[in-house]
Order: C-alpha cells, then structure tokens, then sequence
C-alpha cells in the first residue's frame, strides 16, 4: 500500500541504489569457519552447533578467526568514502564540556567533569557548595589508552575516605582502592575479584561482594557462582577480610549489603535473577545480632530506601505492579502489617529520594518522568514542574539538606545539571553543556501504534522539522524490550550524525520493558517473548506506513537483549530492514545460560534444560533461525574481546552462521573491539570509533551520502 501512495520519491530512490550498485564493492570473501559435527539432543530434538569451538575465547583459532574477520570488516569500512569525515563531525560533536550531578558527603561536593575529549570523566571535589574544585581522581592516568574505567564510587560517611572500584579493559571484574580524602593518599588496601558489587561503608571498613577466583582462562567465561559478601576493614590485607554472608546451597543466587544513611542498618539483598529479590535486616547497634528476613522469595522487586525511627523505608511492587512506598516493622514484618505511605498509582513509581525533610517521588507516565513533594507521611504537597517532556535523572540530597541537584534530558535537550530549593520548589540551571547543534532545528514526536495482537505501544520519533514524509527518509528504529528496563528520552551525540542529515530517530517501548510496571514487563518475558518482537516488527511498519521510510532505508539496532531483538526480527523478516546493527548480543539462546551471569536471565527467557523454554527458545533463537539462501539485511554485528556480561561467542557463531547461509549483494560482517566490555567505561577515543564505523555501514548501504557542515 505505501508503494502505491509514495511511488515517486521510491522510484527515486530506487534509480539511486541502482547506479551506487554499479560502483559497489567488489564481492566480499569472508573468512572459512571450521564447522565441526557437534550436536545436543533437547528432549529428542538434535540440534546441531557447528561452531562450539568458538566459545573458546582463549585458543589461537578462534584468535586468528577473530583477526581474520577484523581484516574483512576494517578493509570493507575503509573503503567507505565518507567515513573520515564521520569521524570528524563526530570528534567536533563530541568535544564539550559535561559536568554530573553533584553530591555531597561530608563537608564536600563530588562531581565528574569531562572537558570534553577525555577518554574517561575526572572526579572532582570541592569543600562547600562554593569552594574551589580540584580533581580527585582521574581515571585517564590509570592506563594510556582510556580502557581502565571507573565502576564505583562510596565516601564514607564521615567524609574521610573514597573507595572506588576500576574495571580493566571493560570487564565485570573489578578491584576496589581507597584514597583519604583530605590529602588525595592512596592507601595500600586493594580488594580483588569483586563483582556485581557496591560498596557500602560501616565505620573504618566496608561491605562489598566478591566470587572466588576463577580458574585460569575462565576469567571471562567461566559461571559465575557462590557469590559472598565480605567486610573489609581499612589497613588489613584481603584475606583477612570477614566473610558476611555466603549461602552454599544456591550458587546461582546473588547477595549484597548496604547500610542505612546513619549505618544503623545492614541491608542485605537475595536475588536469583535480574528482577525479584528478599531483604534480610541486621541492627548494628545490637551487638551480636544476626540477619533477620523482612521480605521473603523472588516475586518481587523491592528498593530499601532507608530507615524512619526504626523501620524501614520500601519501594515495592507487592501487591503493587506500578509500585508503592511502604514502612515494614522489622520486629512484625508480615505484608498485612505494611504501613502504605505513598499508594500504587495509575502510573509507574520509579524512584524515591529523601531529601530537604521531603519524600521526593519520581514516576513514568507513557516513558516520560513525573515528580512530585510529598511530607514524610506521604502527602502529596506540590509537582515539580519539569523543563520539558524527558527524563528526570537521579536527584541527590541528603534529608537534612534543603538544597539538591539533579539532571534532565530529553531527545534534543543535552543533559543539563540543576540546583534545587526543596522548600521553596524552585530551580535553576547550575550546569548547561553547549553543544553544536540547534535544538530549535528538530521535533520530538510520540504515537502509539497496534502490535499484532491489538496492543497499543508508545513510539518517540525524532526528525528535522518540516520532514516529508515521502518514504525515502533513512531512519534508524531502536528497541530493547526486556528485563522491566524502561527506554525513556535522552540526548545521543552519536545520534545527531542521523538528524542532520534529514533522517529519522524512532525508539519504540516494546513489552518486556519497565514502562508500564509488571504486567508489561510480564507481557514480553518467557513464553510472552514474541511478543517483544512482534511489536518491534511493527514499529517498522508503521514507520514505512506513515510515510517516514521503506525497507530500503530503514535500520535496527539494539544491545545486549536489544541485541536478541535486532537477531530475532532480522531472521524472521529479513525483506523489511535493510540494515541490522545487533550490539553485544543474546544470540544463542539454547546456551546463554552457561556463560559467566547469564543465569540470572532465566526470569526473563527461561532455559533449554525445561521442554516447554526449550521449543520457545528454539523457535526464535537468532542463531537456529537463520536459514539457507535468504538475502538478509546489510549487517554489522559488534562485539568486544573482554565482554564478560555477554560472551562475545553469541556473536561469532551467529555471524559465522549468517555468512554461511545468506545470499546476496548485502555485506554481513563482525566487528570485534579489543580490551573492550560490554559497553560501560568504554573510553571516548573507542566509543568515536564505532559510532563512526556504524554511522558509515548505516549510510552506505542505504546509498546515502552524508552531508557536513
């Protein structure tokens, strides 16, 4: 139908693509992948996996087939004309000056600046809201190339020490240090193979969470299990450490301690998977008093805020699929004896602070944030009227303090830092990052649209104003659906590369995600999981209904479970997307339950050791779904070496696979980021880089030349 209504600007189009075929590159000859006659049976079903081998990440094989993949992918990339200038419209970009919010601890305000270019963000501090900031810590120094990251920061509560955690080269594992904060001194204790961890401060030690050492050459891939929670006490060696909390009959289950602001409480937190979790309490002015449960089981999610003369302060969604604030009595905890301060509501409760003698909430109304006053008791007082439809970042203040700070973003407004009066209900603008674009040039649209089974699902679509909607625009539609993760506004500097030249940014929020509390989280996990696809699918027709683009310039991207989402709506339309950009993705899904935490992900998909998750898997696992002689999308599919979240093996034998069965002109290659993670603390010199060779793959295959200012 959208053929017909804009047949001549597709004709166009169509003419264009023709005479870029006629100058395309030569065919591509991509590197021969050993198939070996591996096979699992699943409950009668043989299934083969050819390329097992590659989940090696330590042999010389899989290395020299991971060099010889970069050298047909950078030599494709190389060839792309406009690539270069890319990179320098994004370098300039890039090169302004971003400030964090600020937080206080102590007599001091802590705060991250990056002047623009540095791989990593510089700690600073300052005595008073006023005094003259000095740089603290500064991650750039620790290693030549940017790929040592900071993970964690914690000030202890008497504002006399900092313990951060570093992560090298992107991985999970991550070694905590402690400087004095007066005299900036490193002290000499030094916490190892720590992992999923905070760290939480106690007087002159802290709590913080740690697996045993892993075998040599599974450092990256090997199960993650028996996770423990020790104390460190400042000046003595590691193993010396207390060992808190260690439960030896469930492996596969995470734990974690925090302290209330006045450490009167230890809080320490079950979980099984990535959402759900129980909550043990321990007074810690009661000498010798143990862990006593307060929420038991996984159904839940529940957010300890702090204490209130005693109990304890929760977020929760019990009984409260949008959430609640609740007071649970540690000495009666049972559910019926909950004290209600702040009631579910028709939107999302996201997140509660304690601040200037207030309960600060902040809620999802359709993936836009919401604030609000309310006393202690939970009366709503007044609205904090936002600057525009977006995305409220974390507020921080302490409760005694009446100043506070917090950011705000939005599609095409860059994050920006304000100062808050919780008394009076007033803000200003503390930090504004110039940037070098013109917001006043774009809109910022939201439509809902029908999935396949009549759902309506919210859609943002960013463009240039005055867009025609003829069908040609390039567009990029991204998605994750997943893990009760909500995708809401914020500013993209890698994005802008798109909407300056006339094309179209869309951002679906598929079920599977947080935006409507539990029932859409429920609506897209496990057996529901086709149903984030399927909404995902129709996202792009509407898209290409509406007039915005057509399955010649149209592009798919996701991360990590985005990432199944890009693999799955490949394979399963191939003929409606021209590019496919899967990032770090949950490609094999018969097997992700194997590698490091991906345990955990079982809430959400299930596994293959249960017949029922075994067919739903299988039936749209993007590895067994590609199939013989389909001309698939133009695909580029990103990995990093030391990405220990999801093992890097999803990608090589998902793209060892589609170069095996695809056919036709479109390229299908692998690009592999060395000392890199899954993505955090990746420094800028790497993040510029990819964003460039993404950008050029985009482009190109649309047949779309760039324009630079």
């Amino acid at each position: 139908m959208y053929f017909n209504k804009f047949m001549p600007g597709i004709l166009a189009l169509f003419i264009t693509l023709f005479m870029i075929s006629c100058q395309t590159d030569s065919p591509l000859q991509y590197p021969e992948t050993r198939m070996d006659a591996v096979t699992d049976n699943y409950f009668g079903v043989e299934v083969a996996d050819p390329y097992r081998w590659l989940e090696d990440d330590n042999s010389e094989e899989t290395r020299a087939w991971v060099q010889a993949q970069n050298q047909v992918t950078f030599g494709y990339l190389e060839r792309i004309p406009y690539r270069s200038k890319i990179n320098e419209r994004l370098t300039r970009l890039w090169d302004y000056e971003r400030f964090s919010t600020p937080w206080r601890e102590g007599n001091y305000y802590f705060y991250f600046r990056n002047d623009g270019t540095q791989n990593q963000s510089v700690l600073y501090i300052r005595e008073g809201i006023d005094g003259e900031p000095r740089v603290f810590l500064d991650p750039n120094q620790m290693s030549e190339d940017g790929t040592i990251s900071l993970s964690s920061l914690s000030v202890s509560k008497d504002g006399r020490y900092l313990a951060y955690s570093i992560s090298r080269g992107g991985s999970d594992w991550n070694e905590i240090f402690v400087k004095e904060i007066e005299t900036g001194n490193l002290l000499e204790d030094h916490i190892r193979w720590v992992k999923f961890s905070g760290i939480s401060w106690k007087g002159d030690g802290f709590y913080y969470s740690r697996y045993d050492e892993p075998r040599p050459g599974e450092e990256l891939s090997g199960a993650n299990e028996f996770h423990k929670v020790y104390y460190h006490k400042l000046g003595t060696p590691q193993h010396e450490d207390e060992l808190i909390y260690f439960n030896p009959v469930y492996p596969r289950r995470n734990y974690g301690v925090g302290t209330t602001e006045d450490e009167r409480f230890a809080i320490l937190v079950e979980s099984q998977s990535t959402s759900g979790n129980a909550v043990y309490v321990k007074d810690l002015t009661r000498p010798g008093s143990r862990f006593t449960q307060i929420i038991e089981g996984f159904n839940y999610t529940n957010n300890v805020i702090d204490h209130l003369d005693g109990k304890i302060l929760v977020r929760t969604n019990h009984n409260a699929p949008n959430y609640r604030l609740v007071l649970i009595d540690p000495a009666n905890p049972r559910p019926e004896r909950w004290q209600e301060i702040i009631p579910e509501g028709e939107n999302v409760l996201q997140s509660i602070t304690l601040a200037g003698g207030k309960i600060i909430s902040r809620w999802l109304e359709h993936a836009n944030s919401k604030a609000y006053i309310h006393d202690m008791a939970g009366n709503k007082e007044a609205e904090i009227v936002l600057p525009a439809p977006g995305t409220l970042g974390g507020i921080s203040g302490k409760k005694e303090d009446n100043t506070a700070f917090f950011s705000f973003t939005s599609f095409t407004f860059p994050s920006t830092i304000y100062k808050f009066d919780i008394a009076a209900n007033q803000y200003e603008s503390y930090f504004a990052p110039q940037v070098d674009f013109n917001p006043e040039d774009y809109e910022t649209r939201q439509v809902f649209y029908t999935s396949n089974d009549g759902t309506r699902i919210p859609m943002f679509i960013v463009h240039k104003k005055g867009l025609k909607l003829d069908g040609t625009n390039p567009t990029l539609l991204y998605g994750y659906g997943g893990f009760n993760v909500s995708l809401t506004p914020s500013f993209s500097v890698s994005r802008l590369i798109l909407l300056e030249n006339g094309g179209v940014y869309a951002l679906a929020n598929l079920r599977g995600g947080g935006e409507y509390g539990r029932a859409w989280h429920d609506a897209g996990r496990q057996l529901n999981r086709q149903n984030v696809f399927d909404d995902f699918i129709a996202a792009a027709e509407y898209l290409i209904e509406e007039g915005y683009t057509n399955p010649q310039r149209l592009a798919i991207q996701g991360g990590s479970n985005g990432g199944l989402l890009v693999g799955a709506a490949m394979t399963q339309r191939p003929e409606l997307f021209k590019v496919a950009l899967p990032a770090v993705g949950v490609l094999d899904m018969l097997r992700y339950h194997l590698f490091t935490i991906g345990w955990a992900w079982a809430d959400d998909y299930g596994t293959s050791e249960t017949e029922e998750h075994f067919r739903n898997l299988l039936s749209y696992s993007p590895l067994h779904n590609i199939e013989e002689g389909v001309h698939y999308p133009a695909t580029l599919v990103t990995t990093a070496d030391h990405d220990d979240r999801v093992v890097p093996a999803h990608s090589f034998k998902f793209i060892a696979e589609l170069q095996r069965n695809h056919r036709g002109p479109n390229p299908v290659l692998i690009r592999v980021d060395v000392d890199a993670g899954h993505g955090a603390g990746k420094p800028l010199s790497k993040t510029i880089e990819e964003h460039t060779d993404i950008w050029a793959f985009v482009f190109h295959n649309m047949g779309v030349k760039p324009k630079y200012r």
